[in-house]
């Protein structure tokens, strides 16, 4: 047959028809070793490139504040500067805007939407240009005093070195998709000594599915860089604490649960704090390569009231969780560092957001252990701490997790786990989207965070096809066939008319368009008389009653056909029914129904005597 609106089929395409007895729980095949050996590469490169990032925003620390060459971690709030502190941060996004200019645009931000946009819109390829620029200029941003984190450059630059390294070698979109999240997750592993932690952010934040084919790449590239990191940085967990008791008591619990309410509050303020600096510099009649160094006046300024604000601020955190914070340390962070990381990032700058949450909710929870029951030291800042993190980005296993490996604190798993599904339950009620995915949105592409079983897996072909079909004899001439489309009701509706020989048995197929055409070809003399199997074609696409709704949507999608004949599995060929793309909507409709349906299922039934009882109420008679 000539499918409509598509080039003829060549006689020798082969299409996949699985059996039931072929199917599995996953897809995955054999080809997942070579990506997996392709990730461990990448997880010892990721592991390089992330201690060079560190060192890096050394570097340009020491230069910028105490006009040093040295690759020695030290924090900007020690400086000696003075007023003239308020020009640091402003010099720096000044380069860092020329270099966003003339560079790379995709440098600005904190890399997280970047490394989703590039997975699920752009073939997971990234410019190299991008892998050298966003490091340099999320270190020179950073070493200037900038009040970010380094986790999402180098999520991002990992990404990048993952998705250069896929590039060299001949694979699909879909391979070069999981390298670049195999290098995301492996720099954010070689960062925070948190492997498990970077594989739950790839499969919440990144990967947008759950297969064995992505997963296990993704963490044996996380296992590589945190072995490697042991070498160059040293064994984790980053932050020490001391290990809190268990905690199972109703009033712990409850303090668990309000504290995520309240970070689910905090993200969801310092989420819209962002995004509106960004609608406001939007209104400026300055190119967007200035707005960088205007936001940066906001951390001069911030680092005069709260030096500490300044920089990565890894020394704030670990005293958070060491349960000595200060309350104008707690509120320092709270309202200035805040401020300070809102306008800036929302300036466009280069900077991450994780560890910056990390400090926001640790301020908070050292904030309410001040009226919560006490758990030991520390205890209520490294919930919060999760909790921010499950809230803002809308990841609640991965905050639970990163922040037991931040800590290596086991008994505080369940009351994290409380905390941040709060404040995730809080955020997805009340906002649309996560800080991350706000970006993409405003750029114009919507996507959806939510992973179901998809009802074209469920149902077969003979759940959805139609079995009340027209099909024409081979032996039918092309005079006989003019008369049934003029008088047939079916047949004059049908698009694709299955052709038979004897009871049931498919020889081909023949479009009406195609057959109308025959018609007005053969409508005089003696080619009249000519048979239909003269001029079908008898090599059909086919799909199987038994078959996947799914297999039968990738063959439509390969073969540009969107109707085919339904025919028994063997050599007998029996034509059963027809399956077109609109059948395949029965599916989504049971899904909406699932989704809209209410009914109820039991219902109370009460004793026919208690009925009568009802029915007969009692009255009090007067004496």
């Amino acid at each position: 047959m000539k499918p409509s609106h598509a080039e003829p089929l060549p006689k020798t395409a082969k299409y996949s028809t699985p059996s039931i007895e072929t199917l599995g729980d996953f897809t995955t095949t054999w080809r997942v070793l070579p990506i997996s050996g392709l990730a461990i590469v990448i997880g010892v490169v990721s592991a390089y490139v992330a201690v060079g990032l560190l060192k890096l925003i050394a570097f340009f620390t020491n230069l910028f504040f105490y006009g040093r060459f040295d690759t020695t971690m030290v924090s900007p709030a020690e400086h000696h500067l003075g007023y003239a502190v308020v020009f640091i941060p402003i010099l720096g996004a000044l380069i860092v805007g020329v270099m966003a200019r003339f560079g790379s645009d995709r440098i600005r931000g904190h890399g997280i939407p970047e490394a989703i946009e590039a997975i699920l819109l752009h073939g997971a390829k990234v410019q190299p240009r991008v892998a050298v620029l966003k490091p340099l200029s999320t270190a020179i941003s950073i070493g200037s005093g900038g009040p970010f984190g380094a986790e999402g450059p180098i999520i991002v630059t990992g990404g990048a070195f993952g998705s250069l390294i896929a590039q060299f070698f001949h694979l699909t979109s879909a391979e070069r998709k999981v390298l670049l999240v195999a290098g995301a997750a492996a720099g954010m592993s070689a960062t925070f000594a948190a492997p498990f932690a970077a594989a739950l952010l790839a499969v919440e934040l990144l990967l947008f599915e759950w297969k064995p084919r992505s997963f296990i790449p993704v963490v044996l590239a996380s296992v590589t860089a945190e072995a490697a990191r042991i070498h160059l940085l040293g064994p984790g967990p980053i932050f020490k604490v001391t290990p809190h008791p268990v905690a199972f008591s109703p009033a712990i619990l409850f303090g668990c649960l309000l504290t995520g309410l309240l970070a689910g509050v905090l993200s969801a303020i310092i989420t819209n704090l962002v995004y509106g600096v960004e609608d406001a510099f939007s209104h400026l009649k300055l190119h967007w390569m200035w707005w960088p160094a205007i936001g940066a006046i906001a951390i001069g300024v911030g680092g005069l009231i709260f030096p500490r604000g300044l920089g990565v601020g890894y020394d704030v955190i670990e005293q958070l969780l060491q349960g000595n914070a200060t309350m104008s340390l707690i509120l320092g962070v709270l309202l200035v560092k805040s401020l300070m990381w809102g306008i800036s990032l929302g300036s466009g700058t280069s900077g991450g957001v994780l560890a910056p949450l990390l400090m926001m909710g640790g301020a908070l929870g050292a904030l309410v252990a001040q009226f919560l029951p006490h758990q030991g030291p520390g205890f209520w800042p490294l919930i919060a701490m999760g909790a921010m993190l499950g809230g803002t980005m809308n990841a609640p296993l991965m905050g639970v997790i990163f922040s037991f490996e931040l800590t290596n604190d086991y008994h505080s798993i369940l009351p994290l786990l409380i905390a941040c599904v709060t404040a995730h339950a809080f955020s997805v009620l009340t906002l649309k989207r996560s800080i991350l995915t706000e970006k993409l949105s405003r750029r114009g592409h919507h996507l959806t965070r939510e992973y179901t079983i998809d009802p074209l897996e469920i149902l077969a072909v003979e759940d959805v096809m139609r079995t009340s079909v027209m099909a024409l004899p081979a032996e039918s001439t092309i005079s006989e066939l003019e008369q049934v489309l003029k008088h047939n009701d079916i047949a004059r509706t049908q698009r694709l008319y299955p052709v038979i020989e004897g009871e049931r048995k498919l020889v081909g197929v023949v479009s009406r368009a195609e057959l109308q055409e025959h018609i007005r070809e053969f409508g005089s003399g003696k080619s009249h008389a000519v048979r239909l199997a003269e001029i079908v074609d008898e090599s059909p696409v086919v799909a199987h009653p038994d078959e996947p709704l799914r297999a039968v949507v990738n063959r439509m999608a390969a073969t540009s056909l969107t109707r085919f004949p339904v025919v028994q599995r063997g050599s007998e060929n029996l034509l059963v029914g027809i399956i077109s793309l609109q059948d395949l909507l029965k599916a989504r409709e049971v899904s909406l129904e699932e989704e809209q349906k209410r009914e109820q299922v039991f219902r109370l039934r009460l004793p026919p005597s208690l009925k009568r009882q009802e029915r007969e109420p009692s009255v009090d008679r007067a004496v």
